[in-house]
């Protein structure tokens, strides 16, 4: 067994198929196939199971990968030390972040990291989804959830809170919902998943209540949703950092202000993989924007980590 063999096995599990991790090495699906078969009859056990669409690692294939990947990000930390020596911060970070959240919040705080580190090449895509971390696509993820994924290290950016809220010139003509149940008869605006019910829950002190609504207006793109709210279109639900400035100016009211209200989830993650290389520029920009949202935070309510 050698280090170009465990190193290949890594690949393989990252990839998640032959054919995958053939197109990321540039070589032929036969010719990984071979090496994977070399390096199994020489360790004398089977290493991976392999179905139609996916291959999965054994146990003692697990054991070897970890090795393999702690190897592999100690090499890629090495040639970096090597490279970047005397030189100015730089590198690539290959950033997801959700729609809304990062056009409104993060905007500013990617803003000033590039004017901060401007060797460092930023990839930023506005988006929602979650596995493209698993797909290597991504080196960071921003994302709201109730619970990360175990498999995922997950970093706490603080609270969520979902506010009912509408102009005031929508709250004098047409009054705001003073319940649960009567944000079902008003005309909805929000980021639900658009043709499904949306399922808000609901929480005051110990109580869970959970109500299903439909939307009239839905879009992922919460300055449009904002827009909408401003043009008495109805009563919006979305997360308040969407509305907070329009609400000290007295432009926008709230109701149901007891309750802390949930759509996708009550608190933002940063995820990355935990046996993934990070480089220099992706590190220093974890710790940059984890101590932007710390900073952000009321007073008495820390990030944590996961």
């Amino acid at each position: 067994m050698d280090l170009a063999s465990l190193t290949l096995l890594v690949d393989i599990l990252d990839a998640g198929n032959l054919s995958q991790a053939a197109r990321k090495l540039k070589m032929s699906r036969a010719n990984v196939s071979y090496h994977l078969n070399q390096l199994e009859r020489a360790v004398g056990m089977q290493l991976v199971r392999r179905t139609t669409r996916r291959v999965e690692p054994t146990e003692i294939g697990l054991r070897l990968y970890e090795h393999g990947r702690s190897i592999q990000n100690e090499l890629l930390a090495a040639r970096e030390s090597v490279s970047t020596l005397g030189k100015t911060l730089s590198g690539r970070v290959r950033l997801s972040v959700p729609s809304g959240y990062g056009q409104m919040v993060m905007s500013d705080w990617l803003i000033d990291f590039k004017r901060q580190y401007p060797a460092i090449v930023l990839d930023v895509r506005f988006e929602n989804r979650v596995d493209d971390l698993l797909r290597e696509e991504v080196d960071i993820a921003i994302r709201v959830m109730a619970e990360p994924p175990q498999t995922l290290v997950a970093r706490e950016l603080g609270p969520v809170r979902y506010v009912a809220c509408a102009s005031r010139a929508y709250a004098k003509s047409c009054g705001l919902p003073v319940d649960l149940a009567g944000l079902r008869a008003a005309p909805l605006i929000t980021s639900g998943v658009i043709g499904r019910q949306l399922r808000v829950s609901a929480y005051l002190g110990d109580e869970r209540q959970e109500v299903t609504l439909e939307p009239t207006l839905i879009s992922e793109h919460f300055p449009f949703l904002r827009q909408a709210i401003l043009a008495g279109l109805g009563v919006g639900l979305v997360p308040d950092y969407v509305v907070h400035d329009a609400v000290r100016a007295g432009d926008v009211v709230t109701t149901l202000d007891a309750w802390r209200l949930s759509i996708f989830g009550t608190q933002m993650f940063m995820l990355y993989m935990p046996n993934r290389h990070q480089t220099r520029a992706a590190s220093t920009f974890i710790e940059f924007i984890l101590a932007r949202a710390r900073a952000a935070l009321p007073q008495g309510e820390p990030a944590e980590a996961r």
